[in-house]
């Protein structure tokens, strides 16, 4: 158990500067090569009853449904924050965990097998218009990892 420090004492001295890594990481970085652009991340919940779900994370959160495919709603702020519940996933065996949405899709898919991590449900272009897939990450989280699909 740690020592007990004082109210308003600042606690023990660190050993030397803090690092700070870009926009704040505490000098950790993700491989931010100019490679793959994260545009949104989207926390996915699974639920037993959507409609009760939705009610709850709305009336708590203040937040208004911005889609809703029947299996999935997402709520959203005024600020574009995104909370997403689920029932079961429309087309895949498993829910993802969380969703992101990147600028370049297959750049991902690349990066994600050159890792070497197990791909859940594979590149595929959604009816609701969506290119996505999903892999599991080594914790055992499922990532969804998409990107919006140019009409035409």
């Amino acid at each position: 158990m740690p020592p007990t420090l004082p109210i308003g004492s600042a606690g023990p001295a660190r050993p030397g500067p803090l690092r700070v890594g870009p926009r704040g990481c505490g000098g950790r970085t993700a491989g931010h090569d100019g490679g793959v652009r994260v545009d949104r991340v989207v926390p996915n919940l699974t639920v037993a009853d959507l409609d009760q779900a939705v009610a709850e994370h709305g009336a708590v959160l203040g937040m208004r449904v911005v889609m809703d495919h029947g299996w999935i709603v997402t709520l959203s702020d005024d600020a574009g924050h995104q909370l997403s519940l689920m029932t079961q996933d429309a087309t895949a065996s498993t829910n993802p965990d969380v969703s992101v949405f990147v600028d370049d899709v297959h750049a991902a898919l690349a990066r994600v097998d050159a890792a070497g991590l197990e791909i859940v449900h594979p590149l595929t272009e959604e009816p609701w218009g969506v290119t996505r897939f999903f892999y599991r990450a080594g914790d055992g989280r499922v990532i969804n990892i998409g990107t919006h699909t140019p009409e035409g």
